[in-house]
């Protein structure tokens, strides 16, 4: 089955361009609804105001959930500061140096915007001597607004306050090499991986074995993105998440990644050697491997207490939580590992 790469490329870029940190992805959600509507897909928000898409099967006995999650990391304004800085809260598990020197963008309430750098409060090299080992944290990190403000108050009447949510500026770039370089690839590139594979069994008038549900969550970053919403006949749920790169590490950028274990454990034997059976029978460029400090949707919904078999593949993503690189090798072995799977029969135990 051919794979929309231009489709799916674009997608991802229109995808890292909304700014979407967890806990205010409206617009991104939103977004993803005129997807499905332009492909008639159904669907429907939960509570949570994730999305799941539905595609009848064959056989609506027994259904399958596949997941990726569309919120990213980001921060929100933890304390506005006298001299007309931001303090900052950061959501999702990176690190204050990740996001030195990038471009933001603060999102008010009344859903005003304002752009800013965020940068250490020791900044200059030619006024502090310890710039280069000054420490970076919630308390030597600010955002510089890029407005006329000299104190809090000045802060304050632009409509900025507490709790307003910041966003970073993805830079995304696709390289004449077809790299995809940006922030926020964990997760959407897995998402345009999921509609990837959604438009080729459309474009294939491909009817599914099973039922099947995609879940597009919105918490997963701060760990409960899919652990709800899965219908009771669910007896299969693959998450679909970035491939962890680095040493000691078999991912790379070309290939797609099936997991073995993470944080939370190991995933479902069976389903596991299902995948890697996939992926031989396909011809694909893939590597099983173990991501140490990782959790997924899969794992939050095992946490929860769902009955299914669970696994989790994804495109290989260097500097994870960071800025992110993968190659558009990567998510074409990813998209057709998904709709082999989708076609395929289910896991034998």
């Amino acid at each position: 089955m051919s794979v929309d790469m231009k489709y799916v490329v674009d997608f991802l870029v229109n995808l890292v361009n909304i700014p979407s940190p967890s806990g205010n992805t409206e617009k991104v959600i939103s977004f993803i609804e005129k997807e499905c509507a332009s492909l008639g897909i159904e669907n429907r928000r939960n509570n949570k105001d994730g999305l799941i898409l539905t595609v009848p099967g064959k056989n609506s006995d027994v259904h399958r959930v596949l997941t990726a999650h569309v919120d990213t990391l980001g921060a929100m304004v933890k304390e506005i500061k006298g001299n007309g800085r931001l303090k900052l809260t950061l959501i999702g598990g990176f690190t204050f140096n990740s996001i030195e020197g990038e471009y933001c963008q603060i999102e008010t309430s009344e859903g005003k915007l304002f752009t800013g750098t965020i940068q250490s409060t020791h900044a200059s090299v030619h006024v502090y001597k310890d710039t280069r080992t000054h420490e970076r944290n919630a308390d030597t990190m600010e955002v510089r607004l890029d407005a006329v403000v000299k104190s809090a108050e000045d802060v304050r009447e632009l409509g900025i306050e507490v709790g307003d949510f910041v966003s970073f500026a993805p830079r995304c770039e696709v390289t004449e090499t077809g790299f995809i370089k940006t922030r926020h690839l964990d997760d959407k590139a897995s998402v345009a991986c999921m509609f990837g594979a959604l438009k080729s069994l459309l474009d294939s008038n491909v009817q599914l074995p099973y039922t099947t549900h995609f879940l597009i969550s919105n918490n997963e970053e701060i760990g409960y993105g899919a652990n709800s919403n899965i219908p009771p006949q669910t007896v299969e749920f693959l998450a679909i998440d970035m491939g962890a790169i680095g040493e000691g590490q078999t991912t790379d950028e070309y290939c797609v990644s099936i997991c073995a274990k993470d944080s939370s454990g190991p995933y479902h034997y069976a389903m596991r050697k299902h995948l890697v059976e996939l992926a031989k029978a396909n011809d694909l460029n893939y590597a099983v491997d173990i991501y140490p400090n990782y959790g997924s949707d899969a794992s939050a919904a095992m946490h929860a207490g769902v009955d299914v078999k669970h696994g989790l593949i994804g495109p290989g993503i260097d500097a994870s939580h960071s800025m992110e690189r993968t190659h558009q090798t990567s998510i074409e072995n990813s998209v057709k590992l998904i709709v082999a799977y989708l076609n395929s029969d289910l896991v034998k135990s």
